[in-house]
């Protein structure tokens, strides 16, 4: 294998910090599309809350990983010269802004804000995500972002 592997600076035990925390906040803006469109043909208020929660989840969680993902793009050269870094690193900030915006925009009233900002928003965040996650796993699968190729050869050395 040719690939020279770019390493994450930002890591636990070897493990990059990143990948690992974005599932939770992807998952939470996912399921807010389901709970926004639960809300929106049963307008049961329980969904709504369910989506106030979710779009928190989702915006907190993200910024919790964006901070991770902006240390490895600030102090890894590598990266910084990759072009898909960089447009993760801006679908991202769109991203969290989107998400950061519809959870201040439910804050006040849970079920006021659902039809149709909050369900267009969710939608909306749930493209930014697919292409957002697109560029971040070419970052990975392409360039071995944060891949320790040395285990990998290892693993497949193994009879």
């Amino acid at each position: 294998m040719s690939m020279e592997p770019i390493t994450s600076q930002i890591k636990v035990f070897g493990h990059p910090i990143h990948p690992g925390l974005i599932h939770f906040p992807v998952a939470a803006l996912l399921g807010l599309i389901a709970t926004d469109l639960a809300f929106m043909y049963s307008t049961d208020p329980f969904w709504a809350r369910a989506s106030l929660w979710l779009a928190g989840v989702g915006a907190v969680g993200g910024w919790l990983a964006s901070i991770a993902g902006l240390m490895d793009l600030l102090l890894v050269s590598q990266i910084r010269r990759l072009v898909s870094g960089w447009c993760h690193a801006i679908l991202a900030v769109m991203l969290l802004s989107l998400a950061t915006f519809n959870w201040l925009l439910r804050l006040p009233d849970a079920a006021a804000q659902i039809m149709p900002k909050g369900l267009y928003l969710s939608l909306l965040s749930g493209l930014l995500i697919v292409a957002t996650g697109y560029l971040g796993g070419r970052l990975v699968y392409e360039y071995a972002v944060g891949v320790n190729i040395d285990d990998m050869l290892q693993q497949d050395a193994k009879p």
